[in-house]
Formats: C-alpha cells, structure tokens, sequence
C-alpha cells in the first residue's frame, strides 16, 4: 500500500514524478466539445489550455474511466500528467475508480501527486481509497513488471482539518486490509494449507487488540465439527476454524462474521473438470475478507464486538474423502446427506454459522465464493444477499453501496427448502438445480441459531463468487486475480453497528 500524504501545496509546484489530474467532458452530450480539465485551481490558464489541447489531440473524452498519459507542459514542475476520465457527474465510487485507474496506470512512478476535485473529506476519502487500492500490486513470486506507486501526495485546500485526516487514515485501514485479503487470494494453494492461513490470522492479529483461537482437527472432533472436518477428511492436510475477534470494553453491539475458507476446491470425489479448477484458490475469499475486515476494525478502534469466524478446509479427492450419500453430523446435531461433494462450501459454513449463533450476536453476515450460480445471475461484479430479515438485508445493502461494492438484493423462496428433503438424514446438501445460488442460502438459513424468544438473529449472506476474483483485465482500482471484494462493505457494517 503507498504512503498517503496531504498537502496544501500548488500544482504548481508541487515535486513528483507524475501527477494525476481528471478530465470530464465538455459539454454533456457533445463528446466533439473537448474535455475540462478539472482540479488545480491554480493551475496558469495557458497550461490548462495545453493540458486540453494535448488531451484532444490524445482523443480523450473525459469518459469514466479512461487514462491519457501526457509529457509534462509548461507551467508544471511534474514531467508527466495523468489524465483520468470521471465522466459527467462522479460519485465517491466514480472518484475511487477513476483514480484507482490512473494510478494504477502510473505504476513504475515513486511518487504521484493527485490533484482531483475534492472538496469535503467523503471525497477525499474515495480519492485516497481510489489511489491506495489501485497501487496494489502482488509479488510474492514475482517482481512486478512495474513497481507500484509507493508514494500518493492529495493535493487538497484543508489538509489539516480533522475530518480530512479521519477519512485519509481510514481510507489507509480499508486498503490495507483489502491488500491483506488480496494477497492471501493470489497465493498458491500449495503455501496455503488451512494450518497457513490460521497462522496468517496469528499475523495478522499481530501488534493489535485482537485475539484469535485456532481449533485444530482433534478440537473440531470434540466440538462436533462435521461439516468442517467432513470436508477436509480427504486431503493430507487437515482442516481448522480460527476465531478472531475484536471486543472492546464499551462495545453495545456484537456482529458475527463467517467466512468460507476453502483454501483449494478440487470438488472432492465430485471431481471439478480442469478448468474449472483453475481458479480455485480463491475459494477462500470469504474468509480472507472476514480476517482482513476484523483487521481492520480493530485499526480504526470501533466500539463494537467483531468476532470472525473462519472455517477452513481443503477440498480433495482421495480414499479418505466423503462420498455421495456419507451423512455428516454437524455441529449442533444436524444430520446432512452429502450428495454432490462438490457443494462443500454450504457444510463448512453450517458448522460455523451454529458456532457464531450460540453467542447470540446482534446479527450474523456470512461471506462466501458459493455457488456459479451467482456468477450465472448477477455476473463477475455484482454480489448477491439474501437474508432472514428485510430490514437488515437493508443494512447490508446500504453498508455495500456507501463502501462502492455493488451488491444485489435477491430472495429466499420458502418452496425451495423442500428440495433439501432428505430421505436418511435432516437435510441433504443439495436440491433444485434452478436458483441454485437461492437453495445454497436457503440450506445456511438452517443453521442460523434463533433468540431464547424464539426469533431468528438476523443474519444476511453474501455470495461473493463472481466478484472475488478477476481473471480478465484489471479495471479502476481492481487488479487481476484477488479483489478483496466484502472487505469494505463489512467495515462500514461494523461502523453501523457502532453508531447504534
């Protein structure tokens, strides 16, 4: 992640290698008008004429989005200006992307000084958001074609204002802990055992208030893990559930947080094809994002309980592995017909979901790289949620969209429970192939323990399986591979937890 710095300085004058200005069309409507170059207020008329000219004859538009690269002009004490389209009229996301892109675009530059409209601090926030996530770069096997931008200077008028400092600090923790969750994503499946991500999460916890305890395969076995210990009976390195939690003295509220941790997928004796193995290492991205969002709760000092819940498995084929019509026991004393092995996500996440139900928090959110179903519906950038309460469903949403990550709202039809009718045990682990991102949430729903009043605690999933992950081009502040995608919506959560 680069150093954030904020200054008061000049475009001017400002020392950097690069800076970063927006555009935006002309005219609305009348891409021939040209663009506007936006922000550097003090920016001589004659370079900001230059600036418009080059960026004409580039062809820029100001489309959202869109990067030009131009040599540095006269009036600049930078040698090169980047040029980043923010369209007609930006949000805080369209800000965040447009200048994730640009920065992203200037890897290879130490320092870049960022000169885009923002005139409050929530503007500043998605600036400085946009800049540290698009610097992310992942080299643990390799050095980056280009060295990221290890340095991001925001040009803004109150520097020293307390609010523009809290949203740059903030915006510092959420993309540090989207980083984390990135760089656990893109590691090889081979240096991530479940025993290596429970001691990610020791790192991790590292220097903070958090706590974390690690159940190992003979506490699984005593605490009745089936699902966990089902799943991870099949491979030569055994399964875990790290719990970390975040519990400060005046915390009113308590948030659960579940994460799918599958830290490679074969589909067990259900056996995936090939390609469709390819990218699942990144079958732990609910986990990931659960650590990193903990994390980062606990930088930001949130007064509210966050404990996470990871549970953690390698997925293989082997003569130890559960077969089609195996009954687990889960924790808590459900029995499930194991049918199709390769809807093993559901069975680890169960275990889980009781665990976190018996200390009866406030609300419980799963995140989890469920179901092609999802990708199917909703495609590679848009979550799905399906929840037990409409109104926290609400909060979920509300929580996603202030964050940037968009998420859509889907339903839980009660007729599909019936196809999850099992002739020998409770339930079976899968039903309908139609709607199946609907059945899989529909099956968690079972395991979400209820208040002594009999009432459900309010619980929501996330089903994060198209957009955990990117295998084509990197776009705005998403690089390819791990997008640590939730981590921000699950943040803002806790921040709504801890106005309550």
């Amino acid at each position: 992640m680069p150093r954030l710095v904020l200054s008061s300085k000049s475009v001017k004058s400002v020392t950097a290698d690069a800076l970063l200005l927006a555009v935006a069309p002309a005219a609305a409507g009348k891409r021939a008008a040209g663009v506007l170059v936006l922000g550097g207020d003090d920016l001589p008329r004659a370079t900001r004429s230059a600036l418009q000219e080059a960026a004409a004859a580039l062809g820029a538009t100001g489309e959202a989005g869109t990067v030009h690269l131009v040599p540095g002009v006269q009036g600049l004490s930078t040698s090169l200006v980047a040029l980043v389209g923010v369209g007609e009229a930006p949000g805080a996301e369209g800000l965040r992307r447009a200048v994730g892109a640009g920065v992203r675009a200037l890897a290879g530059k130490r320092r870049v000084a960022v000169a885009v409209p923002a005139p409050d601090a929530p503007s500043v926030a998605a600036v400085a958001e946009g800049a540290a996530l698009g610097a992310y770069a992942f080299t643990r096997y390799r050095a980056a074609e280009r060295e990221p931008v290890a340095e991001v200077t925001l040009l803004v008028g109150k520097p020293r204002e307390r609010a523009v400092r809290a949203a740059v600090e903030r915006a510092a923790a959420l993309a540090d802990a989207v980083a984390t969750a990135r760089d656990l994503v893109n590691t090889a499946p081979a240096d991530l055992a479940p025993a290596d991500l429970a001691e990610a999460a020791l790192r991790t916890a590292e220097g903070t208030s958090l706590t974390v305890r690690v159940l190992d395969e003979e506490e699984l076995a005593a605490g009745g893990f089936g699902g966990i210990l089902g799943v991870g009976q099949g491979s030569s390195r055994p399964p875990r559930l790290v719990v970390v939690e975040h519990a400060p003295a005046r915390a009113k509220a308590h948030l659960a947080l579940v994460g799918k941790g599958i830290t490679f997928d074969s589909g067990g004796l259900s056996l995936k094809p090939a390609a469709g193995m390819e990218t699942m290492k990144s079958d732990m991205s609910g986990a990931a994002a659960v650590l990193a969002a903990v994390r980062a709760v606990a930088d930001l000092q949130l007064p509210v309980k966050v404990t996470g819940w990871l549970a953690v498995a390698e997925n293989m084929p082997s003569g130890t592995a559960i077969r089609p019509s195996d009954v687990l026991t889960m924790h808590g004393g459900t029995t499930v017909e194991v049918l199709n092995t390769d809807a093993e996500g559901r069975l680890v996440l169960g275990d889980a979901l009781v665990a976190a139900s018996e200390e009866q928090p406030d609300a419980i959110v799963d995140v989890a790289t469920l179901t092609g179903a999802q990708v199917v519906a909703l495609g590679n950038r848009v979550s799905g949620v399906m929840a037990n309460d409409d109104d926290f469903r609400a909060a979920v949403l509300a929580a996603a969209e202030r964050a940037g990550e968009p998420v859509w709202p889907m339903p839980l039809p009660e007729e599909l429970r019936a196809t999850l009718d099992s002739p020998v045990a409770d339930l079976a682990n899968i039903g309908d192939r139609a709607g199946g991102m609907l059945v899989a949430a529909v099956f968690l729903r079972e395991f979400v323990g209820s208040r002594p009043s009999g009432e459900p605690i309010p619980w929501a999933h996330l089903d994060i399986a198209g957009p955990a992950f990117l295998t084509g081009e990197p776009w705005g502040y998403t690089p390819r591979g791990g997008t640590g995608v939730a981590v921000r919506t699950l943040v803002a959560l806790a921040e709504d937890f801890a106005r309550r």
